[in-house]
């Protein structure tokens, strides 16, 4: 499985920016797909993920209720819709894939990544 994410750029804060991540493979269905994001001289945290049907999508405290994951599996495709940013979402955010049926917010527990596309919020 290939991820390639997409999206991120320079952000004014407050701003509302999509980020996408096309995976190759046809068992796309059937993965756990998750949002990662590591800003500088931290370590990768956790943001959000989906189950196989987007009917368990778990979130970060620090974004919940601002980002919301999609999947849309005609198009191999996960989302992450980022509303209200802050200069502390500044980082650069991983899209990754996981062969299990349980949701899981470890990045240990994913079998895939994607390269990481950056996102920079301006104050």
């Amino acid at each position: 499985v290939q991820l390639q994410a997409s999206g991120g750029g320079l952000v004014q804060a407050g701003g509302s920016p999509r980020l996408s991540c096309v995976a190759s493979g046809r068992a796309f269905r059937s993965y756990v797909m998750g949002w990662f994001r590591q800003a500088p001289g931290k370590e990768r945290e956790f943001v959000a993920a989906s189950n196989w049907s987007g009917g368990s999508t778990p979130y970060a405290n620090s974004v919940k209720g601002r980002f919301t994951i999609s999947r849309d599996s005609d198009r191999n495709t996960v989302y992450l819709q980022m509303n209200s940013l802050k200069p502390e979402d500044t980082a650069v955010y991983y899209c990754a894939a996981a062969q299990r049926i349980v949701v899981k917010t470890i990045g240990d527990d994913y079998d895939y990544w994607g390269r990481g596309t950056q996102v920079t919020v301006s104050s």
